[in-house]
């Protein structure tokens, strides 16, 4: 169980967050520490100022990550690492989804309240299992906004290092691995990922290279068809195989921050 592991967590997530942005194509306009106008605003129960975000430090956002986003997941009672990736998701895409993802992957009833039922639940998955699932579901969803193109690479790389991290946090709390044992799981993560994107990359070079086998004789309609289903699968293995190239660098950067 994870109680005190806030402090931690938000650390990690407020250096993905970083500093002031305004981003034109962000929906949530001026932001601060990954708090918006409109959150601030709600927070402080009145209108807020661009310049009110710029100013806000690290003192002013922990209640609003905590009350907004920590608690509603009941993070304090979910294994470490796990309360991470929930806390981390919920932060980009709502406590409420967060919730029901979680509850999806360890087979709750889906209703985006984490009660003892679900809490029951986690704890009988294996953490880590939990985490690179809910990570993986994480990513598949953000891949449908209509804002992937824009920050799509980001998001990737941010999901990946998340998982990384939080089943560093997992077995470093919740097994007690020794430090030596948790950098040789993790480079194994790390070299598993690599080969699987290796493996997704050349099939979608392969893919496009081939023209996926479709014939250049027939019926020209089909022709065009079948070069779009090529299109489609070799787009999707380049994409699984840049999202593994991303997990395999998180991996190898939290393995190379362990003492």
């Amino acid at each position: 169980m994870a109680i005190g592991n806030f402090s931690d967590c938000l650390a990690v997530v407020l250096k993905h967050e970083g500093g002031y942005v305004d981003h034109p194509k962000d929906p949530g306009g001026a932001t601060n520490l990954g708090v918006t106008q409109r959150t601030l605003a709600h927070h402080w129960g009145r209108p807020v100022t661009k310049q009110d975000v710029r100013d806000l430090t690290q003192a002013d956002v922990e209640p609003i990550y905590r009350e907004g986003y920590w608690f509603p997941v009941q993070a304090d009672y979910l294994p470490a690492g796990v309360d991470l990736a929930v806390f981390d998701f919920g932060v980009n895409s709502g406590p409420l989804r967060s919730a029901k993802y979680l509850q999806g992957v360890v087979g709750a009833a889906q209703d985006g309240k984490v009660g003892p039922k679900t809490l029951i639940a986690v704890q009988q998955k294996n953490g880590k299992e939990v985490i690179q699932k809910l990570c993986a579901q994480r990513l598949a969803f953000v891949q449908g906004l209509r804002h992937w193109a824009t920050f799509g690479r980001g998001w990737s790389r941010r999901v990946a290092d998340i998982e990384a991290r939080g089943v560093s946090m997992w077995m470093a709390h919740e097994t007690e691995t020794s430090p030596a044992n948790q950098w040789s799981v993790l480079r194994g993560e790390a070299d598993a990922a690599r080969v699987v994107s290796d493996r997704q990359r050349n099939s979608g070079v392969g893919g496009a290279a081939s023209g996926g086998g479709v014939g250049l004789t027939g019926d020209p309609m089909l022709i065009w068809i079948g070069l779009g289903v090529v299109a489609l699968v070799v787009v999707a293995l380049i994409v699984k195989s840049s999202r593994n190239r991303d997990r395999a660098e998180a991996y190898d950067r939290v393995a190379g921050e362990i003492v």
